[in-house]
Formats: C-alpha cells, structure tokens, sequence
C-alpha cells in the first residue's frame, strides 16, 4: 500500500509540475489559464494524498474552478470575445 501512495504522489507532483511549465509556456492566454486549472486539480489531488480534504475541497473550488472561470471572464471581456 505504502508504494502505491509513492507512485500517487510522484504522479501528482510531476502533474503539477509539467502542467505548472505548460501554463507559462502556452502563448495563447486561454490555454495557459485551463493549464492552470489543472495545476490546481493536480494540487488538490496533492491535498488528498496528504489526508486534508477540508484543503483539497477549497482548492479544487477556488484553484481549480474559480480562478481559471474569472480569467476566462476577464479575457472574453477585454478581447470581446477572441484569442490571440
């Protein structure tokens, strides 16, 4: 049981990672902010690991759902609707 929980985490971490280097990679702007939201499901999946559901929850709504929905909306809205 206890290597599965390693590999779990090695995953995780790596998720974070990866999607973290995708995030500033990506030149168009609404690419990078659905790569950040999933650094923040990937967080959250960290949280869980570490038996703190009560972080995982927040994280998952606020990193993972809020964030990423408020950028979107702030884009749309200064762009009027189109990406680069």
């Amino acid at each position: 049981m206890s290597n599965l929980i390693v590999i779990l985490d090695v995953l995780i971490v790596s998720g974070v990672v990866v999607s973290a280097v995708l995030a500033c990679h990506f030149e168009k702007l609404l690419s990078s902010v659905i790569a950040l939201g999933v650094t923040g499901i990937f967080a959250a999946g960290s949280f869980l690991l570490m038996h703190a559901p009560d972080v995982a929850i927040s994280e998952a709504a606020v990193g993972a759902a809020l964030t990423p929905l408020v950028f979107i909306v702030a884009l749309k809205k200064i762009r009027g609707g189109d990406d680069k």
